[in-house]
């Protein structure tokens, strides 16, 4: 199964969801692939963290891949792993493109008060422009990111995205906690920080298994 993570704005928390999908994939016992297909480069720097911390097998494999060529060589390499994840930037760019056109399922996620919540027209005119171009319709899952523990703003983003039947809101909310960061610093998944952040790791869990449909 192809997932890519992204959107069209940044901030969002892409590339943490991104590396948190992969190592909980991995964790399944799956074969992985995260393709950084951001300029920035945020899973690589990860991934180069993680070596650090690991010393060993870090428990998946990387590339960098960009622009329209994408779409070829991510198909080139599907036949090799069970997964794999794309980590995409925050903007319409070739190399989204080209991974919306091969994956199963396109991960949206929106931080209240982002941006982006309000320029939904631009998210539903790329979405309806891949869509007519695919032989199968793209599974999408929009869902909070970044939320806040308590307050309007998460009410606030969730009406607009259930309005937007086509965005498929489902209500798994990541809230914005510690952990995420403490563990990225050192190339970790939450999954793997000690002391665990039980509440992180549920939360993250529950949305994985939700889209991918592998239970407990």
């Amino acid at each position: 199964m192809i997932f890519t993570v992204g959107g069209i704005k940044g901030g969002t928390g892409k590339t943490t969801l991104s590396t948190n999908l992969t190592v909980w994939l991995s964790r399944q016992g799956a074969d992985v692939l995260l393709v950084d297909a951001d300029e920035q480069e945020s899973a690589s720097d990860f991934t180069a963290w993680r070596e650090e911390t690991l010393k060993d097998n870090i428990g998946y494999t990387l590339v960098q891949l960009h622009g329209a060529t994408l779409r070829r060589q991510v198909e080139q390499m599907r036949p090799k792993y069970d997964h794999i994840v794309i980590d995409t930037g925050g903007r319409d760019t070739a190399s989204q493109r080209a991974a919306l056109f091969i994956s199963d399922i396109y991960l949206l996620p929106f931080a209240p008060r982002s941006y982006e919540i309000w320029t939904l027209s631009k998210v539903q005119a790329l979405l309806s422009e891949i869509q007519g171009s695919r032989a199968t319709p793209l599974q999408l899952y929009s869902f909070l990111n970044k939320a806040d523990t308590r307050g309007p703003d998460n009410s606030e983003a969730i009406e607009v995205l259930s309005d937007n039947e086509e965005l498929n809101y489902v209500d798994f909310p990541i809230i914005n906690r510690k952990a995420f960061a403490t563990a990225a610093s050192k190339g970790l998944s939450v999954f793997e920080m000690t002391p665990a952040d039980e509440k992180a790791i549920n939360e993250v869990e529950a949305l994985f298994r939700h889209i991918t449909g592998i239970k407990k």
